[in-house]
């Protein structure tokens, strides 16, 4: 019959070995049965540093340091250490030892059962290591698709080659973005648009390659030049596009995309503006004046839409500001709120006397600064251009 203590000790999934000055094992507690396959008789004397051992090397190296604790390191008897040790049917288990040295020639082992703790580590790590894998290979195929963004981006240049001062600020929320952002120019008009595509990240991205080929559809096969009628045609491509796979009754699709587009006549000066939930800031002198875009998006429902042509005289020194909606929705300040269109609006006026690049530096700094820590909250496209 066990005693009060082998019970315990059995319970607890613990043993007991004592160890003396030679290197030689004078007790295993009976609780070596349950946990390694053992009689304890079979581990005493030699056999500790034997049977039990993932191979015979191991077992000289614990052996030596215990027999160095009894003779020399009295003080490293209470430090706590783990290892492994083999039953008799051949299976892996840890144990955590503590030790204590109970006379001049003998020192005791308690070693507590933490296979279960050890595995479930050893598979935490699995996943892990699993998860950083994936996390790297879905972050180099984003990292690329990036690079193919950029490359059906157009060149800001066109800005400062066609006007007297022009910036685009474009930063992407999550690697790729859903902003995007299209020049053209023909005989008579050199046409700027800011578009903001549904969702960020990839769905953003994907939009905006849509975005990308239908604009390139409506101006070099379909050569129309009203902002209006340009946005009219996107509207009915992007829904056709979306949803022509939708004749066997599925759900409708309803994404789509926010759009400001603007047509500056090269002789006159006058500008065309066509917006589809995106409205238009034109500054003369100190007035910041916006023009609103129809409050109908590209896609989403298949209905009748009216894209309202605008337009308005410009004179030298007057700007133009396009942009979406990433900039005034972004939290932060004291009280972690939206900047707004009012602060928004008074930034801009705040920039009058700067060029095009001074311009994108400050609107860039003022946007950490009020963002601060605070995650970025969407895609940001400001596009600023001055006659």
């Amino acid at each position: 019959m066990q005693t009060f203590s082998e019970l315990v000790l059995d319970k607890l999934n613990t043993l007991v070995v004592v160890v003396n000055k030679n290197g030689e094992v004078d007790y295993v507690s009976d609780s070596a049965k349950k946990l390694l396959g053992y009689e304890p008789e079979q581990l005493t004397g030699e056999q500790w540093w034997i049977k039990p051992r993932i191979n015979e090397a191991e077992g000289n190296i614990v052996r030596e340091k215990i027999r160095s604790i009894l003779l020399h390191d009295a003080h490293q008897s209470n430090q706590v250490f783990e290892h492994a040790l083999k039953t008799a049917q051949g299976s892996i288990k840890w144990f955590k030892w503590n030790s204590a040295i109970i006379n001049d020639n003998q020192l005791i082992g308690i070693g507590l059962d933490i296979t279960e703790k050890k595995y479930s580590e050893q598979r935490m790590m699995d996943v892990n290591r699993d998860l950083l894998l994936k996390n790297k290979e879905i972050t180099d195929s984003i990292n690329y698709a990036k690079r193919i963004q950029e490359a059906i981006l157009p060149n800001t240049n066109f800005l400062k080659k066609n006007f007297s001062d022009g910036f685009v600020l474009y930063q992407p929320k999550d690697i790729i973005s859903g902003d995007y952002f299209f020049f053209h120019e023909t005989e008579e008009y050199r046409y700027v648009a800011a578009i903001d595509c549904t969702g960020h990240g990839v769905p953003g991205a994907m939009m905006s390659v849509i975005a990308n080929s239908l604009l390139k559809e409506v101006f070099f096969n379909k050569q129309l030049g009203n902002p209006a009628e340009i946005l009219f045609s996107l509207d009915e491509l992007l829904f056709e596009a979306l949803n022509k796979d939708n004749g066997n009754g599925d759900e409708m699709r309803y994404d789509g995309m926010d759009i400001a587009l603007c047509a500056v006549n090269k002789k006159t000066n006058e500008l065309n503006f066509a917006g589809a939930m995106r409205p238009i800031y034109v500054r003369k002198g100190n007035e910041l004046i916006e023009i609103k875009g129809s409050k109908f998006p590209l896609g989403f429902h298949h209905i009748k839409k009216d894209f309202e042509l605008q337009t308005l005289s410009l004179e030298k020194g007057d700007a133009v500001y396009l942009f979406t909606d990433g900039y005034c929705d972004q939290f932060g300040g004291d009280k972690n709120k939206k900047l707004n269109r009012k602060a928004f609006k008074e930034l801009l006026l705040s920039i009058s006397d700067m060029n095009g690049d001074e311009q994108e530096a400050f609107l860039e700094y003022s946007f950490k600064n009020w963002k601060q820590e605070t995650e970025q909250t969407d895609d940001i496209l400001l596009i600023g251009f001055t006659i």
